[in-house]
């Protein structure tokens, strides 16, 4: 399952770790936009499979950013 960015925005903080087991609303990380902390959280439950971007970087809104399996 591709997670993708709501916003248009920095990477702020990185919260999961690929590998770590997630449920629902759990945090993946945190977008800085306009000054405002936003998180990403999960849609569904699932393992953080991999994470497509990095603390620091730019992302824009319906990027891919991580990948969930269920």
């Amino acid at each position: 399952m591709e997670v993708k960015a709501q916003i248009t925005g920095t990477v702020w903080k990185i919260e999961a770790q690929v590998g770590e087991t997630l449920e629902e609303e759990d945090e993946i990380l945190i977008f800085e936009s306009m000054k405002m902390e936003v998180p990403l959280c999960a849609p569904d439950s699932g393992i953080l499979k991999e994470l497509l971007v990095s603390e620091g970087e730019s992302v824009e809104e319906g990027q891919v950013v991580a990948i969930l399996e269920g």
